[in-house]
This record gives structure tokens, sequence and C-alpha cells, in this order.
């Protein structure tokens, strides 16, 4: 009897350890990265960097230095500064143009302020992209509305490629704000398919979890009854 409560107790453990492994993969799938409110990104002080905040992290180290070192020369040569945030999941509820808009006035809460300034915002799980201007901007809507809606999401079709995204981008918004002649968004190219043939580093790895999880939950079922009946045999 007492060699029985031992072996019931150990099938208990092993119920109960691959039940666990089954509970935290399916936590991995389930609950996916937070999302990002205005008040997780981080202060900007008017004047300084940083000029580009890449929460998503889909910038190479390279551009962003690019990047930024173009921008802290436009705001040095001219005033005008320009700023470029990517954040991986927005709250519910919530759109680019909002969060872009709350961003802005958390960051110049008065127009002195909001002046010369400029926020380029995208979530990247969408590749829905805002701007912000402020009231001296040189940036005219039509040029604002065709950064967004052409020169951000034309390469962004053609199998998601950020850097060039962001690369057309500031030198586009550096032109303008710096009086030249606006270069227009990226020529695209006609009868070209941009429909990716391939999974993503993120869908290949989410098809992934969903095997490991199927494969914990077999074994989590399977083993615990296999070794009972043995037992019980």
């Amino acid at each position: 009897m007492q060699r029985q409560l031992i072996n019931d107790k150990k099938y208990l453990q092993r119920f109960i350890l691959a039940l666990g492994l089954v509970i935290i993969a399916l936590s991995a799938i389930a609950f996916p990265a937070s999302a990002t409110g205005i008040y997780q990104i981080p202060k900007v002080t008017p004047g300084a960097s940083p000029w580009v905040i890449d929460q998503s992290e889909v910038l190479s180290r390279i551009n962003e230095g690019t990047i930024s070192s173009n921008l802290e020369k436009l705001a040095k040569q001219t005033g005008n500064e320009v700023r470029i945030v990517t954040i991986r999941r927005l709250d519910y509820g919530e759109t680019p143009e909002s969060f872009a808009k709350g961003l802005f006035k958390k960051w110049f809460p008065t127009p002195e302020a909001q002046a010369n300034q400029t926020l380029l915002v995208i979530d990247t799980l969408s590749s829905g992209t805002a701007i912000e201007t402020g009231t001296k901007s040189l940036l005219t809507d039509d040029i604002a509305t065709s950064v967004v809606n052409e020169t951000i999401l034309a390469p962004l079709k053609q199998d998601e490629k950020y850097n060039q995204a962001f690369l057309d981008a500031s030198s586009r918004l550096i032109a303008v704000l710096s009086g030249e002649t606006d270069p227009g968004p990226p020529q695209i190219v006609a009868n070209v398919s941009t429909e990716r043939t391939f999974k993503t580093a993120e869908e290949t790895g989410s098809s992934n979890a969903t095997v490991w999880v199927i494969g914990f939950l077999i074994a989590a079922t399977v083993i615990p009854m296999a070794t009972y009946y043995l037992y019980v045999k």
C-alpha cells in the first residue's frame, strides 16, 4: 500500500510538471509583447538627442546612426527638428494618429515648443504611420500625407524594408525642412508583385511555438496516462 502511494505521488508530480510546461508555452503565445503607451517613451528635450527611438528594433545600428546624425545636423543648421519613433504595438483603441498627437503634446506642451518640431511614428505590427508637425514647419499637409502613405509604405510593401523606408523618409523630410525642393516619393515600378512568398521570422517563430505547444499538450496528456496504465498493469 505504501509503495502504491509513493508511485501515485510520483505520477502526480510528473503530471504537474508536464502541465506547467504547457501553461508556460501557451503563455508565450497568448500574451505577446505588451502594448506601448506614450508615457513609456523616453522624454525628449528640444534641441537634443535622441532623434530616433526604435523600440521595435527594426533599424540596423548603422542606419539608425546615419539617420540620427543627419537629423542632428538638420537641427543645428536650420532649427527644424525631426523625431522618428517606432513601436511594436498600440494600446487597444489607440491609433497611430492619436498616439502621435499625444506624444507630440507630451514632449512639446506649448505652441512655442511645438513650432519647429516634426514627429514621425510607426506601429510596426500594423504598419500604421502618422506624422505631427508644428505651426512653423515647412511641411505642407500634402507632403506630410505623401511621406506617410508613399515614402514609408512603398518600401514596407516590398518585404518590409524598414531601413529603406526610414532612410527615404528622413532624406525627404530633411530636404523639405532645409528649404530645398521636395524630391517626392520613391518611384514605384509597375507590374511588380510585392507579395511575400516566404514567412517572416516572426511568423516562423509563431508557427514553431504552436508546434511546441501541441507537443507539450500531447506529452502532458499521454505520458502520465501511459505511466499510470503501466503501473496499474
